[in-house]
């Protein structure tokens, strides 16, 4: 039973982040009188950033650099492999990660200075890799907008992934930058399924918003991937080939998948939900991730952990591929181009006389 002020939440605890010493329970203080808690409302907190640009030498990434303007998400996906990194904050994993957010307003200036430094090789930044920029906080925020602005001036490449509806509101830019082979954007799909989606998450648009997101984004121009993720074995995985007919129908092009991530205090949160909405899966559906991970809840080696290994993950990764060809979609997309790139003239540069 999911308390009701945290309704609306994905997780259903709060629990120390792995570098804190002390952790906070909630207990009883003895006193006969029925209380109802407030509701659990979104802070956010602004941050001056001194760096944007995050690079990455992981080989089983398509990209080496990626920038997220937000930290924590108010989508609420109680299976984000991304929670864990609210600890290195110093908060919780749990509702801290939804609830309490990180701003960074100056983003878009650190990003045109280095993307202005001369030693600045160009090739495409992915938006979104951890936390969705277009969450909404970004609806009064605007930074990342003001982000898009600045790799717009640079004809700078851009994959973006997202579940949030505001993308649309970008089409002024997303759309032009389309036309010159800059920017690919990736759309969420988990379920079809409304009321486990509403569930799983919160406040992230229902599914039949995201088709329509795909729908809008390609009609004009945009290119689209139908991501089906996470697939969870046991609970949405009977789902794969639907999802794939669906964002085909609604115009993309292309499709990938991963595997549910448990990796750290991901792993208690998600068993935590299974145990307050799906107890009679829970244990099939953990019996399938571990047998996927050598008989632990993750395995994060390279190459693996967005796959896993075995009968099961073998059998996906056919369906996938069945599916895909069946209906025309690809798994790998022309690259985006990175020969447009040009540094716009600064205050103070030497001018060309040609």
């Amino acid at each position: 039973m999911v308390a009701p002020h945290i309704r609306g939440r994905g997780a259903a605890t709060n629990a120390a982040g792995r570098f804190e010493q002390f952790d906070t329970i909630p207990c009883d203080d003895g006193w006969d009188i029925d209380e109802d808690l407030p509701p659990l409302r979104t802070d956010v907190r602004g941050e001056v950033a001194r760096s944007l640009i995050t690079y990455n030498r992981s080989p089983d990434l398509p990209f080496d650099r990626s920038i997220n303007p937000y930290r924590g998400c108010e989508h609420g996906c109680v299976y984000c492999f991304a929670r864990p990194t609210h600890a290195y904050l110093g908060l919780s994993p749990g509702l801290d990660f939804e609830t309490r957010l990180i701003a960074r307003p100056n983003a878009a200036d650190i990003l045109r200075k280095e993307l202005s430094a001369k030693g600045y090789n160009v090739a495409p930044i992915a938006l979104g890799t951890n936390t969705d920029p277009y969450q909404p906080i970004e609806k009064t925020r605007a930074i990342t907008r003001g982000c898009l602005s600045v790799l717009q001036e640079f004809n700078h490449p851009i994959a973006i992934v997202t579940k949030g509806a505001l993308v649309e509101r970008d089409l002024d830019i997303l759309a032009p930058m389309a036309q010159q082979g800059l920017v690919r954007v990736g759309i969420s799909l988990t379920t079809l399924d409304a009321d486990l989606s509403r569930r799983m998450e919160p406040r992230a648009p229902s599914p039949l918003r995201r088709l329509a997101m795909i729908r809008r984004l390609t009609e004009a121009g945009v290119p689209v991937r139908v991501m089906t993720s996470p697939i969870v074995p046991g609970l949405t995985d009977h789902e794969l080939e639907h999802l794939l007919e669906a964002g085909r129908e609604a115009g993309a092009d292309a499709a990938s998948w991963i595997m549910l991530r448990l990796p750290r205090e991901v792993s208690a949160l998600w068993q935590e939900w299974l145990k307050d909405h799906e107890p009679t899966r829970a244990e099939k559906i953990m019996s399938k991730l571990r047998e996927m991970h050598g008989g632990r809840d993750y395995d994060p080696r390279w190459g693996h952990r967005m796959r896993g290994e075995g009968e099961y993950a073998g059998l996906i990764a056919k369906r996938f591929a069945l599916a895909v060809k069946r209906l025309g979609l690809v798994t790998r997309t022309p690259p985006l181009r990175c020969d447009l790139f040009a540094r716009p003239a600064q205050i103070g540069d030497q001018l060309s006389l040609l």
